[in-house]
């Protein structure tokens, strides 16, 4: 619980997490405390969903198309999407790197990681369950067309979903 406490604080204090996310997020742990071990068995018995490997990872870059040649020709990875303007999807095994040319010229930024769920696409059920159970650990849930977009403790974006994103 300390650990939890010290990285939301650190988050708000890097600017990473806002002070309504903090004051949120210190009464959601504040609430499970005082719960107990309730909380810990049903957390620990009822999981998400099966993460089956990392979908990708996305980045923003000063240069796309220079940052795309840079991983072909160092690990001779592929695009497999590439839409000649601002960003490449680059294959590795089951897992991508996406690259976008970021709007403005500071530090490169990781955008996200995208986890695949087991299932995903070919049970529709899945995405309902994987929803129902997010919405009860209290986490904000934000849907796209294909996936759910979530914060991790320190505020990093995490989105979920199939194969295809």
């Amino acid at each position: 619980m300390e650990y939890l406490m010290e990285t939301l604080l650190r988050g708000f204090e890097q600017g990473r997490v806002t002070r309504r996310q903090l004051v949120q997020r210190l009464a959601l742990l504040a609430t499970a405390a005082s719960a107990g071990t309730v909380v810990s068995a049903a957390a620990a018995d009822t999981k998400v969903g099966e993460a089956t490997y990392i979908n990708h990872v996305s980045y923003q870059v000063a240069d796309y198309a220079r940052t795309r040649d840079w991983y072909a020709d160092l690990f001779g990875i592929k695009a497999v999407f590439d839409d000649g303007k601002r960003k490449a999807n680059l294959s590795i095994g089951e897992s991508l790197i996406a690259v976008h040319t970021r709007p403005s010229p500071d530090t490169p930024v990781v955008d996200h990681i995208c986890f695949t769920i087991a299932n995903w696409d070919q049970d529709k059920s899945v995405r309902e369950t994987v929803g129902a159970e997010l919405k009860r650990r209290g986490l904000e849930l934000r849907p796209t067309e294909r996936s759910f977009l979530i914060n991790d403790p320190d505020g990093f974006e995490v989105q979920i979903g199939g194969k295809d994103q």
